[in-house]
């Protein structure tokens, strides 16, 4: 489904400048996977993800998305390949505060060109499996953050993405909220839904079904992995275990 070959992303080539975001990444993800792309600040895991995304594009190199390289699409192609192909899980949810639930989970949906019925129809079965379709009138600031970020969940969702790219979902959350957030990416996963987890946390990483480590613009390593199911204090310990350690 997704595949880099040889993907480089250099910032001021040639320079004394130079920085090799990604060097020389190889990396293939199978449909139906939840991987999890790990690395401390300035690793390349963020570049790494918004060429996933097509929010960047590599300075040489090859991404394929179910066989189709994106090189070759032209900006409208990007936008809607971006709009039904991939969900986007953000940091800090993204939401906009003037629209209500509903209208945020539909708004992608009206820049895809989805029919009004449909839209409606999906809107319902998104705010559903994210457990929120009582607050679909609420807007964002009638909710908890972990409310917040289920909307932005359900906003992926209604565009029944092939791919979810989830860029630390849980670090604007407490350790209880994380866990029910990680709990609900594993529950998507196991419906079908690839996902793609961007994070600087190894606990947090141990939710996914592979792990695969950055750093200095490398992989350094790719392991299968046995999922966490539980155990919501460790993620407190982990993120005060980063942030001692300055990341």
């Amino acid at each position: 489904m997704i595949e880099l070959q040889s993907v480089y992303k250099i910032y001021f080539p040639g320079s004394e400048n130079e920085v090799r975001a990604l060097d020389g990444i190889d990396l293939r993800v199978e449909e139906g996977e939840f991987v999890a792309i790990v690395g401390k600040s300035g690793s390349g895991k963020s570049t790494c993800m918004n060429i996933i995304g097509c929010l960047d594009v590599p300075t040489s190199g090859q991404y394929l998305i179910d066989g189709i390289s994106v090189s070759n699409l032209s900006e409208d192609d990007l936008a809607r390949l971006r709009n039904k192909t991939l969900g986007f899980i953000f940091q800090q949810y993204n939401l906009i505060s003037k629209l209500s639930v509903e209208e945020n989970v539909e708004l992608p949906m009206l820049y895809g060109g989805i029919p009004q019925e449909e839209r409606k129809t999906r809107i319902t079965q998104a705010l559903e499996r994210v457990g929120l379709a009582e607050r679909r009138h609420h807007y964002p600031n009638q909710l908890s953050g972990g409310q917040q970020q289920r909307v932005s969940i359900a906003r992926a969702l209604a565009s029944r993405p092939h791919i979810m790219l989830a860029d630390e979902p849980t670090g604007a959350l407490d350790s209880k909220t994380s866990m029910e957030i990680l709990s609900l990416l594993q529950e998507l996963n196991q419906e079908g839904n690839t996902i793609v987890l961007i994070t600087h946390d190894n606990y947090i990483a141990s939710f996914a079904q592979r792990i695969i480590r950055i750093q200095d613009g490398k992989i350094i390593s790719d392991q299968k992995n046995t999922p966490q199911q539980e155990k919501p204090e460790k993620i407190k310990t982990s993120e005060q275990e980063a942030i001692a350690d300055g990341h």
